[in-house]
């Protein structure tokens, strides 16, 4: 069974910088995109930033230039850089994983991990 664990989240003041990152696990041999999506309270959820196993990246109007995302293939493991931080990315951060191979199985449908609360308040 493939999961997802995510960490560093947490409450940072406007302006400050938190660092995000997602281990996935579970017999992987490869996975196409990872990426993080974000839910807002009474919002759906929306995508961030997604990155391919080839490192192109793709990023939400609302967080280029402020938000990097990167990932260590070896490692199975996705990076989210925030800086700049306003308060309307307070959110909880989900990360992603789709096109997942496994040595069991392929996966047809992403992996969601369990979330991390961003809090961007002073």
């Amino acid at each position: 069974q493939v999961q997802l664990v995510e960490s560093g989240g947490g409450l940072v003041q406007p302006g400050g910088s938190l660092r995000l990152s997602c281990a996935a696990s579970g017999g992987i041999l490869s996975i196409t995109t990872m990426g993080w999506y974000r839910q807002a309270p009474g919002n759906q959820r929306e995508l961030v930033a997604t990155i391919t196993s080839g490192g192109t990246p793709t990023y939400a109007e609302s967080v280029k230039g402020r938000f990097t995302i990167s990932r260590d293939n070896a490692k199975n493991t996705v990076f989210l850089q925030m800086s700049s931080l306003k308060p309307e990315d307070t959110a909880v951060y989900f990360c992603n994983a789709d096109g997942v191979l496994t040595f069991m199985r392929p996966y047809r449908d992403p992996v969601w991990g369990q979330g991390t609360q961003v809090t961007v308040s002073s």
